[in-house]
């Protein structure tokens, strides 16, 4: 009998969360530390990387009381795209990870411009790694002059297990510094921002042997191997079984996303649509990505005093019943609280209620949001389907899956069965167990495995015609909105 056990890490950018996993895909211990995000200056967002290693031992901790910790035979890594995490020449940390939803980095996106897109798979935009770093060479000349290395955040985890400097195709996707389709880093746009080729980690496969484990303090075999890992995305995508041409999926967590699976890279940068790599040879996937998602409904729960989320969720429900046509007058919302990147791509970009009235609730408001949202992944699905990609029925995933109500409005929004998977808010985390396996020549199986259906929700057709009229007033608010810091 197989008794090996995978670990599976997701380095998220509120919370990173751990699992067992077993050879037949089981999840035998999970276990979740908070992160929380410095915002130093307006449109700043930070993190320092010793807390991500220091919530890393924690949740290890927590999984060192299960019988099944100590037959750990590989790890897998999954994290937060974008980020850079910049090392001297001793592993030292030497300035704040600079996160994906940072926008201090606009001059400098401009200045890069889109000459490379089509090799790089996006536009230059303030959240990607590369934009940043000219941004640093502009602002902290000292601090890029000593600059060794610069990893993604998950990257750095693997770094303190073991030592190596090492990445993978997806992450390195999302810096700008990769030649998409032919997977190896691109020297013209390091060039461009001041770095030389030296200066890149060591790329692999995301199911490929990166390093084995050197770190003591874990109580785990010298022997176990560390997977090269992934993106959130792509290894969400790895977990919920979305591995072939065809697949799509959404994610609604901390932001959102709309993901198509291809065989080649596709993209659209004109539409600020990304190609990146998938987390498994010769896959890649579009995505149109939205820089709020979930995130906005945390917020006006917030700004509502709401006690949680799941009480808003429920005055929404008894308010503006999900099968019922809102009013025309409903107020609308723009989900731009972070600016926005598909289709857009304009990190200054902000939201904002309107057609508020003395009548407004916070269940009117719950509802916006909630529609604003989808509103937002509406414009990121045409982006992906202008790049030749086809999404057609779509698994949700992330933290807004929980909300049957949001779902069914996703799908009357979108006209696209949407359906929701049973523990769908760890695929990142099985994902990277996943890959863990196929680090060590077990779990090919595993792939093709998704994840058992919990429900599914088709477009009500009789909700078209408003959601339709809704649309078009969203769509002639966006100019109001970039007048505002234009």
């Amino acid at each position: 009998m197989n008794t090996a056990v995978s670990l599976g890490i997701d380095l998220g950018t509120s919370e990173l969360k751990a699992i067992l996993m077993d050879a037949s895909g089981a999840v035998l211990a999970q276990a979740g530390v908070r992160l929380s995000v410095s915002r130093r200056h307006p449109g700043w967002s930070e993190q320092a990387p010793q807390d991500w290693w220091q919530a890393c031992l924690q949740a290890l901790d927590v999984l060192r009381a299960h019988e099944s910790f100590a037959r750990v035979a590989c790890i897998g890594l999954s994290g937060q795209m974008h980020g850079a995490v910049l090392l001297g020449d001793d592993d030292r940390v030497l300035y704040p990870a600079i996160l994906w939803d940072d926008s201090r980095a606009v001059a400098e996106a401009a200045q890069l411009g889109p000459g490379f897109a089509d090799v790089t798979g996006s536009l230059p935009m303030a959240g990607l790694t590369a934009p940043k770093l000219l941004w640093l060479q502009r602002h902290e000349p000292e601090v890029f002059k000593a600059i060794d290395c610069v990893l993604s955040p998950k990257d750095y985890l693997r770094l303190r297990l073991s030592g190596e400097r090492v990445s993978e195709m997806s992450d390195a996707a999302g810096t700008l510094w990769l030649d998409v389709a032919n997977r190896q880093w691109f020297s013209p746009m390091l060039r461009a921002t001041g770095l030389a080729l030296e200066q890149m980690p060591r790329l692999v496969e995301g199911g490929a042997a990166s390093a084995c484990l050197t770190a003591r303090e874990l109580g785990l075999r010298a022997e176990v191997v560390i997977a090269g890992g992934g993106g959130d995305n792509p290894v969400a995508a790895v977990g919920i079984g979305a591995i072939n041409a065809g697949d799509g999926f959404i994610t609604l967590g901390t932001s959102a996303a709309i993901v198509a699976i291809t065989d080649h890279a596709a993209g659209n940068p004109a539409s600020a649509v990304h190609s990146f790599c998938h987390a498994l040879p010769d896959r890649w996937y579009t995505m149109g990505a939205m820089l709020a998602g979930a995130s906005c409904l945390r917020w006006v729960t917030r700004l509502t005093g709401m006690p949680d989320e799941q009480a808003l969720l429920d005055q929404v429900q008894a308010q503006l019943p999900i099968g019922q046509s809102v009013p025309l007058d409903t107020p609308l919302f723009l989900p731009y609280l972070a600016g926005e990147r598909t289709p857009h791509n304009d990190p200054l970009l902000r939201g904002g209620f309107m057609n508020l009235g003395h009548d407004c609730t916070p269940a009117m408001l719950g509802y916006a949001v909630m529609e604003g949202v989808g509103f937002g992944l509406l414009d990121a699905l045409r982006a992906v389907q202008s790049s030749g990609a086809d999404v057609t029925a779509c698994a949700l995933v992330g933290g807004g899956a929980r909300s049957g109500y949001w779902a069914q409005l996703l799908a009357n929004i979108l006209q696209r069965e949407i359906f929701t998977l049973h523990g769908s808010e760890l695929s990142a985390c099985i994902g990277a167990a996943k890959l863990g396996f196929l680090a060590i020549g077990q779990g090919a199986a595993l792939l093709a495995a998704g994840m058992p259906v919990k429900a599914r929700y088709v477009p009500d057709v009789a909700q078209q015609p408003v959601l339709e009229a809704r649309y078009r007033k969203f769509q002639g608010l966006l100019g109001a909105a970039k007048a505002l810091h234009d």
